[in-house]
Formats: C-alpha cells, sequence, structure tokens
C-alpha cells in the first residue's frame, strides 16, 4: 500500500498502477524529503514529476508545501490511475494546479515552458543510460536556476550522464535503489565536479 506520508494530505492512500511501475518504497520516499524538508526547497516549488507511475513523488511534494505539480506518465494505464489519485490530492490540500499529462517524458519535456524548481525523474530500471542522458539534457530548457533534480535508478546502475548544466549534489543508495541529487547552475558550459556520496 503506497500512502502520501506527511503534509496537508499526509496518510491519504494512493492507487498504484496494476503492471509496468515501481512504486518509489516508503523508506525511501521518508528519507529524500526529510533531505527536501530541510534544504526548504519544497515550499512554493513548481514540481515536475516524470514517469510519475502513481504520482506519489509529486503528490507528495504537493502535500509539503509545493505549489504545483505536472504528474507525466506515458501508459495510458498508469495516467488513469495517476489522475484519480491527483484528484484525491488536489482536494486535499485545496488547489487546483496538480495536472497529470499522459506523454512520453522527451515529448513532454521538448513542449513545456517551464520553469520547475524541483524535477523527479524515476524511470524504469531497464531504461538505457543513453535515453536517460538525452532525458536529463532536455531539462536545461525547462527548470530554473538553483532547481534541484533528482534521478532514482537500481542502485547497480552507473552514476547517470548529465549535462554540465546539473552539478552533482549527493548520492545515497538504500538497498536496490540510488537516488542521485544534483543543482541547475549555470556555470559556463564546464564540466560538472564530481560528486559526493553521503
Amino acid at each position: 500500500m503506497t500512502r502520501i506520508i506527511a503534509g496537508a494530505a499526509g496518510s491519504l492512500v494512493l492507487r498504484v498502477p496494476d503492471r509496468g511501475t515501481r512504486p518509489t518504497s516508503d523508506r525511501v520516499r521518508e528519507s529524500l524529503f526529510g533531505g527536501l524538508d530541510a534544504s526548504g526547497v519544497l515550499d512554493g516549488a513548481r514540481v515536475l514529476d516524470l514517469y510519475a507511475g502513481s504520482g506519489a513523488l509529486g503528490l507528495e511534494a504537493v502535500s509539503r508545501g509545493a505549489a504545483s505539480v505536472d504528474l507525466v506518465e506515458k501508459s495510458a494505464s498508469a495516467a488513469a490511475v495517476t489522475d484519480r489519485n491527483a484528484r484525491t490530492v488536489a482536494r486535499a490540500v485545496g488547489s487546483s494546479a496538480v495536472r497529470v499529462h499522459r506523454s512520453s517524458a522527451d515529448a513532454f519535456l521538448q513542449s513545456a515552458s517551464g520553469p520547475f524548481d524541483l524535477v523527479f525523474i524515476d524511470p524504469p530500471y531497464d531504461l538505457d543510460d543513453e535515453a536517460l542522458a538525452i532525458t536529463l539534457a532536455l531539462l536545461a530548457d525547462v527548470t530554473a536556476r538553483g532547481a534541484v533534480v533528482i534521478v532514482e535508478r537500481a542502485s547497480r546502475s552507473p552514476e547517470p550522464r548529465v549535462p554540465a548544466q546539473l552539478e552533482p549534489l549527493r548520492s545515497k543508495r538504500y538497498g536496490d535503489t540510488a537516488l542521485w541529487w544534483y543543482e541547475r547552475a549555470d556555470n559556463g558550459g564546464q564540466p560538472p565536479a564530481p560528486s559526493q556520496s553521503r
């Protein structure tokens, strides 16, 4: 069972698509959002949740004070579940700024206006490194300076290849899952410094 952990919609149960998605565990979400809360990223943020699945990451952000969230899911059946969850959470938080888009991540990014302050990228674990690199490169045009980008992958996966505009902040492994944190910065096209695991 997947629930909103905290905030205005805390304890609400979220539906999970029958197949084709991999919900982020409560343990990982608690750690992730503890870090986001501590850094002040969530308050008033414009959030983008790519490969949304149930929408748990983006909807958790709205529950905790984000101003808006765009949930992007390609699968028709999963997007229908995402939409039901989005409407439930939107009612609980009293916000109309919860939007669901049935689209591939790359197609959405190519037409999105942004800018977004926080981006979650939680693709299927079998998405190859090159495809993920293309998606990350497309973020440059839709993220605000200082935006935080969080990538969730299998812990056995190599560190994502990111464009120069994304500077590594930290990474952490939780069993089979790994999170990489990046910050959007205009650094004149210089390659990013090596990341540090914490």
